[in-house]
């Protein structure tokens, strides 16, 4: 869930989303070192004064799962997120169009695109608990 009302548009969520999907999961190294460079899962929204985040909502019925003409994105219905598989993945973008938020971008190294996965491999979303204003709050299905 996002809080525009407290979000200063910092960054901060992106930078360390971008650290939870390297490879190191170290600052330092992900930014100056690793190739290709990870991208963020999550993009920030400037309409000055307003900032927010943009993350994937893991809709319950996801415009982009169904716009998936090769089967890379489907939705865990265990656990309520939009799962995408970057081998299946064809670059087709239909996913990109159909995200009503435009929470979906394109990797510029290999033409796939990049998603929040809600930092599936960790315990928790790093751009939630990364964010020092607590703009970003993270709130379960169960």
């Amino acid at each position: 869930m996002v809080k525009p009302e407290v979000c200063i548009g910092c960054h901060l969520c992106e930078i360390w989303c971008t650290v939870a999907h390297s490879k190191s999961k170290n600052i330092l190294k992900a930014f100056l070192y690793e190739k290709p460079k990870p991208l963020p899962r999550i993009i920030i929204e400037e309409r000055l004064p307003l900032t927010f985040a943009l993350p994937c909502r893991h809709c319950l019925e996801p415009d982009c799962v169904f716009a998936c003409i090769s089967g890379a994105l489907s939705k865990d219905l265990e656990t309520g997120r939009v799962i995408y598989d970057k081998l299946k993945c064809v670059g087709c973008y239909s996913c990109v169009m159909a995200c009503p938020y435009g929470c979906i971008t394109v990797e510029p190294e290999n033409q796939k695109i990049v998603k929040c996965d809600l930092c599936a491999e960790l315990d928790f979303p790093y751009c939630v608990s990364h964010c020092p204003n607590e703009a970003l709050v993270y709130v379960s299905d169960d």
